[in-house]
């Protein structure tokens, strides 16, 4: 349960300070017979603030709730 909750701690920390992350992938322009192009194409995908908030207080409360046991 201790592991758990400081994973959900960190990950909430990371969250709130990256604010997402960015992830790329081949995107065919061209398919034609033996002539292909192709780009890389980057996405963005956001992490709301929210969501790390509540993975930092999810790991913070499971931390406290694993000590009183």
């Amino acid at each position: 349960m201790r592991i758990a909750a400081i994973i959900l701690i960190v990950l909430g920390v990371l969250g709130l300070l990256v604010g997402g992350f960015r992830i790329a992938y081949p995107d065919k322009v061209v398919d034609a017979g033996p002539i292909d192009v192709s780009v890389t194409k980057h996405e963005n995908i956001p992490i709301p603030p929210i969501l790390g908030g509540l993975a930092l207080a999810a790991g913070v409360a499971l931390l406290v709730a694993g000590k009183r046991d």
